[in-house]
């Protein structure tokens, strides 16, 4: 299991790294993009009518919807990058967290039933934060607190927000009972694995 995991964690550094330059080079793709979109380029160049015939059409859809908004075709290229960066970071924090849970598995298998325990309050705990996290997230959009996507975010955090705001009012459009729940889950879950040794995420 131990080789497996290394091998885990190898396979992961060499994603991050192939992320990074495949950004890096779409940044320059994009920056070309965009000089030749706005004529900073010869549009007669050589690389000029390449991005038109190789570049362009990969854009295209990012450009319509960039119109669609009200926005110029030439920040279609920067759209893109930027769409590819959350992309890229979204791919690396998704496969880094599994990583995490799978070697936090392990450990616990290995540690009998203290792991166990360790891991179940950890996992409770993240639940509940993440539940936060989507509460606070949700209450900047147009996302009605009903939605069968959220739903259970609200239903989780309710019983532990409403005391909060019995004692810490709002000020204004601020709610802090978020910020400082989030604060008591992580004092909480110290106290509880305070013992165990460090941690396993």
């Amino acid at each position: 299991m131990a080789s497996l995991l290394i091998g885990a964690q190898i396979a992961l550094g060499f994603l991050r790294s192939a992320i990074v330059v495949i950004v890096g080079v779409l940044a320059v793709i994009c920056l070309i993009d965009w000089m030749v979109r706005t004529r900073r380029i010869n549009p007669f160049n050589p690389v000029a009518r390449f991005t038109r015939r190789i570049v362009d059409p990969i854009i295209l859809p990012m450009e319509r919807r960039v119109i669609r908004a009200g926005g110029l075709p030439s920040s279609a290229p920067w759209w893109t990058l930027a769409l590819a960066v959350v992309v890229g970071f979204l791919i690396v924090t998704v496969l880094d967290f599994l990583f995490q849970q799978i070697a936090g598995i392990a450990f616990a298998l290995q540690m009998g039933p203290r792991g166990l325990f360790v891991l179940l309050v950890q996992w409770t705990f993240l639940v509940l934060k993440g539940a936060l996290l989507i509460r606070v997230i949700t209450s900047w959009l147009p996302i009605s607190p009903f939605s069968p996507w959220v739903r259970w975010a609200f239903s989780l955090t309710e019983p532990i927000l409403r005391p909060i705001r019995s004692v810490v009012p709002t000020m204004g459009m601020f709610d802090l009972s978020p910020l400082i729940a989030y604060f008591l889950l992580g004092l909480i879950e110290g106290v509880l694995l305070r013992g165990f040794g460090p941690t396993m995420m």
